[in-house]
């Protein structure tokens, strides 16, 4: 990976992801200044215990930020789990959903937990609406983490730079608070989420990995594509048989 490109970047670099090989493979690079996951992402990983995992990937990553996810519906329930989570590390943050399942808003939960000194990563955002809600409910010295989803934003045709630049002058009423681009689709999306100011973006470990192609050159990626065609054509064995 090119390291130069990559240390001039101000926008942070997360790992997203589940597992725990991968984790660790991530944690080898020095430009990789966080981690997030999700439940979701642990059950595709095959995860069984949540606690256990989660404390295998704090013996591994004792030294930067993780995020690891609340999976309850009710706002007692998931005060419960953050406390329990936070307890974990000095380096967690407690991922809040912004509502749960009933679409009911986790403000008054958030604005709890934060104001008690949790440092919080409420996620599944899509609205600058969620973003001026959520923003009012932090404690305002208090780290937190404000994660909207702008792949998400772009899966349904929304073009999410504006929306994510705005996100970025909102909170500003809170500075300890960091706005992370999540869910990116491409490589693209990092140098956009830093072009409006973001400070994080969280992609999986395929994505990060194609940092490696960041300004090559494009006559050589297209010859390298020609010759990946027709060495796939020759391994194939394919053969067009002349008309009778």
């Amino acid at each position: 990976m090119k390291t130069s490109t990559i240390s001039n970047l101000k926008i942070k670099l997360f790992a997203d992801g589940a597992d725990l090989a991968g984790i660790k493979e991530m944690y080898q690079h020095s430009f990789i200044k966080g981690f997030t996951t999700n439940p979701t992402l642990m059950r595709k990983a095959g995860i069984q215990d949540y606690k256990a995992f989660a404390h295998q990937v704090l013996q591994a990553i004792p030294d930067r930020p993780i995020s690891f996810e609340v999976f309850a519906d009710e706002f007692d329930e998931m005060n419960r789990q953050a406390l329990e989570i936070a307890s974990w590390g000095k380096n967690v943050s407690v991922k809040i959903p912004v509502t749960n399942t009933r679409k009911e808003f986790a403000g008054p939960l958030i604005e709890r937990l934060s104001n008690a000194g949790v440092s919080l990563n409420v996620t599944a955002l899509t609205t600058l609406e969620q973003v001026r809600s959520v923003t009012a409910h932090l404690a305002p010295n208090v780290p937190a983490i404000i994660s909207v989803f702008a792949g998400r934003i772009a899966d349904t045709g929304r073009d999410p730079v504006p929306l994510m630049a705005e996100a970025v002058k909102i909170m500003r009423d809170k500075p300890k608070a960091e706005l992370i681009w999540a869910s990116p689709r491409e490589l693209l999306n990092i140098f956009q989420a830093e072009s409006v100011g973001c400070h994080i973006i969280t992609a999986t470990n395929d994505i990060l990995k194609k940092l490696s192609l960041v300004d090559k050159d494009l006559d050589q990626y297209s010859l390298e594509t020609v010759q990946m065609f027709y060495k796939d054509a020759q391994a194939a064995g394919y053969k067009i048989a002349l008309a009778a």
